[in-house]
């Protein structure tokens, strides 16, 4: 598959070298500039260009980049899609499945359910980000090295034990538990900072927005249990399965931009209807406006 981006050079752009307008006008990556170099193309008015040389205004830069799928092999049911252009995919991640292969999970990931899709279009699918096994929500996925770069905002639902204060932020780093390959603990490590606040409680569970300002793993279900709230489900940090056999964690938003392809939309997610009959007085009919952190 070949994707290609076509850009006018303005008055105010003129002068730039084609390095300067990719890295800093577009905000594109190195490897992105150089996979253009060297596996696509670069062109100045329909003519192959250096990334050295100048820009006028009125040129027209056309900038290609090919892409190959993967040859993961093909199994799984493909989970619900949100959004789909050219350039992205956005999928409703179901519970128990990981994004990655891994082991115990060889042929059962989210990037296994896409390898025949992946084949179907040759597109190179490129997560933007991880979610747990057992988180479920919003997942966007670039279809090529320009989306790539987009910059995303992501906010969180969870249902968490007891009575979560009104609004907080909690700033503990977060590191391996010591003598543990997957398990994490707060109070050493990389910095992490999540920002939260409470939109209704039941008298025994809380129901949290979250927004993350780090992306450590497993870091809203860290930070939850460090303060005395696990997420509920979620046994590995002391969240009770009594009610919700799996942790109650969903990304259920996520604002996309992407600059060099002028774009930007937001997609949500929501627990299932299944999963808010666990905590009926929790939800209410509509998913909740999420409020600004």
């Amino acid at each position: 598959m070949i994707r290609t981006l076509r850009f006018t050079v303005t008055e105010e752009q003129s002068g730039r070298d084609i390095r300067t307008f990719v890295r800093r006008t577009l905000g594109l990556s190195a490897s992105v500039l150089k996979a253009l170099k060297y596996e696509g193309e670069i062109q100045k008015n329909g003519v192959h260009a250096r990334s050295t040389e100048r820009l006028a205004a009125g040129d027209v830069l056309s900038l290609s980049l090919f892409e190959h799928c993967r040859n993961d092999a093909a199994n799984g049911r493909m989970p619900p899609v949100l959004f789909e252009d050219e350039d992205f995919l956005v999928l409703d991640k179901p519970s128990a499945m990981p994004v990655y292969p891994t082991p115990g999970h060889d042929n059962d990931s989210l990037l296994n359910a896409l390898a025949e899709k992946s084949r179907e279009e040759d597109f190179l699918f490129r997560p933007l980000y991880r979610l747990d096994r057992d988180t479920t929500g919003v997942f966007v996925l670039a279809k090529n090295r320009f989306s790539a770069g987009a910059v995303l905002t992501k906010w969180y639902l969870a249902v968490c034990e007891g009575e979560v204060e009104a609004a907080g932020e909690i700033t503990s780093p977060i590191g391996l538990l010591e003598g543990h390959r997957v398990q994490r603990a707060a109070g050493a490590g990389q910095p992490a900072h999540t920002l939260f606040r409470r939109l209704s409680y039941d008298g025994a569970h809380s129901l949290v927005a979250f927004r993350l300002l780090t992306g450590r793993t497993h870091q809203i279900r860290v930070h939850m249990a460090s303060i005395g709230h696990p997420v509920a489900g979620d046994d590995l940090y002391g969240g009770s399965t009594q009610i919700a056999p799996r942790q109650m964690l969903c990304c259920a938003k996520a604002e996309i931009e992407c600059a060099c392809l002028c774009k930007a939309f937001t997609v949500t997610a929501d627990f299932s209807s299944r999963e808010k009959r666990l905590f009926p007085n929790l939800f209410g009919k509509e998913t909740p406006e999420f409020p600004v952190f």
